[in-house]
């Protein structure tokens, strides 16, 4: 094998990356604490991913990835309390759901070319909007929760009494979303996102269709999302129009934004990072005084948009091509010493 493709940083990144995952449960299965909260890190991974496609990718300030999640939660929740469908099922038709919600507010809103702020606007409402809707929808919302029935079968209801396996169903959805991502990436779509997010209006003079494009991107961004909101109700087993989150709509986007917009695992990697540093926060400075562990969150996220703009992708990026370098070196100088001997 060639030295130089040998040290490349996504041939030593992956397979570390993927060992860390597999081998967290079997460290830590008997805190259930700790599978909770990197399972949360797990979600928030996925959820970055996606809107990296329409965020990162496309250049679209979407805020409104907690509607898409809530209404897949509702959706799974629903199918399951009411008709006793599995959520594998459910989860699904929570995506398709979702997709033709975004492609019902996206239509109209990439049709009149709103972007930027006042496509963040129209997003950011629709939370509020899909909140107060299932709010006063007492059949299938309300004010109380309702809760999901655990059955008698945990894979069939997808009630389990740890959390090691949500664990695992949202590691192998975001090495999914992930390949989704780089398939997006270096694909048709993915050049005409990346340059629909520099320049929209010179790419149309050459014939690309955005408003096709971006509802693309939005349809696959909206339906990992609603995909997930299955297994969030599974997860804390009700459903609450309290899922309708906008801090958490604008956290996912921070995530794509810190992690680097269009990188392949920069929003995954700032979840990791963040959401985990975050929720250590939390527990450690919650207790003493409330709220304290926000304004921390908030200074390093200033830090990051003041020296790292364009996000820590980069940064990783930049210090694993110069770890990669001195290695080629020194093995080239290895074999030198050994052919002059």
């Amino acid at each position: 094998m060639n030295v130089k493709n040998l040290f490349n940083p996504r041939n030593i990144l992956i397979p570390i990356g993927v060992g860390i995952a597999l081998a967290i449960p079997l460290i830590f299965n008997t805190s259930q604490y700790v599978m909770l909260l990197m399972t949360t890190v797990l979600l928030y991974a996925i959820l970055a991913s996606a809107w990296n496609i329409i965020g990162g990718m496309a250049g679209q300030l979407d805020l409104a990835a907690a509607a898409y999640l809530g209404l897949g939660a509702f959706t799974t929740g629903t199918l399951l309390i009411r008709w006793n469908i599995t959520p594998w099922v459910g989860m699904i038709l929570g995506g398709l759901v979702a997709t033709a919600l975004a492609m019902l507010i996206g239509f109209p809103l990439f049709g009149f070319k709103v972007k930027e702020l006042w496509y963040a606007l129209s997003s950011s409402a629709l939370v509020v909007v899909m909140q107060s809707l299932f709010m006063m929808w007492n059949e299938v919302g309300g004010p109380t929760e309702k809760y999901l029935p655990i059955g008698t079968s945990p894979w069939y209801s997808l009630r389990f009494n740890n959390y090691m396996p949500y664990y695992y169903i949202m590691l192998i959805i975001l090495v999914v979303v992930l390949l989704v991502n780089r398939w997006i990436r270096y694909s048709k779509l993915g050049y005409s996102l990346l340059a629909l997010g520099e320049d929209e209006d010179a790419v149309e003079v050459l014939g690309v269709n955005s408003q096709s494009s971006k509802l693309k991107a939005l349809a696959i961004y909206a339906f990992i999302c609603g995909v997930v909101g299955g297994i969030f109700a599974s997860i804390y087993g009700y459903v609450h129009p309290a899922f309708f989150d906008t801090s958490m709509s604008m956290e996912i986007a921070i995530l794509g934004i810190v992690g680097g917009m269009g990188f392949i695992y920069g929003p995954a990697l700032a979840a990791i990072v963040m959401v985990s540093f975050r929720e250590v926060l939390r527990a450690s400075l919650g207790s003493q005084l409330a709220g304290l562990y926000l304004a921390v969150y908030a200074i390093i996220l200033i830090v990051v948009a003041l020296y790292q703009p364009r996000g820590i992708a980069p940064l990783v990026e930049r210090g694993m091509k110069k770890a990669q370098t001195y290695f080629v070196e020194l093995t080239r100088g290895r074999r030198a010493d050994i052919k002059s001997h």
